[in-house]
């Protein structure tokens, strides 16, 4: 198990969190409880980075989704960048891959966005 670290910087387009460690029943309350501590204004993009993310759990997709009403509430978008392949496999069977914008890093989520 791979204690959750979340960090924010900033991007020309918004807010890029990073989340590095394990997204479960245990952690994702942290995430939620973070996010809404993530200013966000009205047409900025909002990435998660997951890049280092190596489980994620049905309650760990909820708080993706639960990011994603954050940012709606805002008026701003959202992006999910380096989603590791085995939460990228269950995006898929659930059709959130048709929800989030998807990049391979956080780097070409802003750049897609600016």
């Amino acid at each position: 198990m791979s204690p959750l670290k979340i960090t924010t910087r900033q991007s020309a387009t918004g807010p890029v969190v990073e989340v590095v460690g394990d997204l479960d029943h245990d952690s994702s309350p942290t995430l939620r409880t973070y996010l809404p501590t993530v200013a966000l204004r009205p047409g900025a993009l909002l990435v998660l980075d997951l890049a280092g993310m190596p489980f994620c759990d049905s309650s760990g997709i909820s708080a993706l989704i639960a990011a994603r009403n954050h940012a709606e509430a805002a008026g701003a978008g959202i992006a999910l960048a380096a989603v590791p392949a085995n939460t990228l496999r269950i995006l898929r069977i659930v059709g959130l891959d048709q929800v989030f914008a998807l990049h391979p890093d956080s780097a070409s989520a802003t750049r897609a966005a600016s």
